[in-house]
């Protein structure tokens, strides 16, 4: 089902899903990837035609760092996939961008379900569980230095503080996830546990500024 619904959003002009390009009908295959900022090289390209080496080329990035988060605006370039059928596309970029696709149909058929940051920070234990005590301003304003494209997060952020309280509008709070028009969006369902991380930092920071 999500082979075809993606061949359907190319047929319909989707042509690219974060910072990859979504090709199709090029020399010696019906579909290829490649980023975004290669596609004027194509032809050059150092080329690949397993899927699975989407995993190793989404893993590190330029500069040799680890990427912690497939929705970091860091991904490596000169490479370029070149894939058989649309079921071979699909599992490549199901490694680029892990549950991308499936965030993506459910919340285009409203049935994706979210996590909201107090649920997920309610659920941590040990060490993460200093998390919970984050203020809600601490929390809006973590939002604004640790999310969006400015911090090199290219996902729409989904989430609210609670079901009650929403994000304070920011750039990444008003991010839709798209570096294209015709993109297929990437989403964020709850906090990543980067942020996570973050909350906690942050919380000891907060307890520490009031002299306990």
């Amino acid at each position: 089902m999500i082979t075809q619904r993606l061949q359907e959003a190319l047929e319909a002009g989707i042509e690219q899903i974060g910072e990859v390009a979504i090709l199709r009908d090029v020399r010696d295959a019906p579909f290829a990837l490649c980023h975004v900022d290669d596609r004027e090289r194509f032809e050059s390209l150092e080329t690949h035609r397993d899927p699975s080496m989407a995993r190793d080329i989404s893993t590190w990035a330029e500069d040799g760092h680890y990427r912690f988060t497939k929705g970091e605006l860091s991904l490596k370039r000169g490479w370029r996939l070149l894939l058989e059928d649309a079921d071979q596309l699909r599992r490549a970029l199901e490694l680029l961008y892990p549950a991308a696709l499936g965030l993506w149909l459910a919340e285009s058929d409203g049935t994706i379900e979210i996590q909201h940051l107090r649920d997920k920070l309610e659920r941590q234990t040990g060490m993460y569980k200093f998390a919970r005590n984050l203020s809600d301003a601490g929390a809006q304003q973590l939002v604004k230095t640790v999310c969006g494209p400015g911090n090199c997060c290219v996902k729409k952020i989904l989430w609210q503080l609670d079901d009650k309280t929403p994000l304070d509008d920011s750039e990444a709070s008003r991010f839709d996830g798209k570096l294209a028009p015709n993109a297929i969006p990437l989403l964020c369902r709850e906090a990543c546990n980067h942020f996570v991380a973050e909350c906690r930092r942050a919380s000891k920071a907060e307890f520490a500024a009031r002299g306990n």
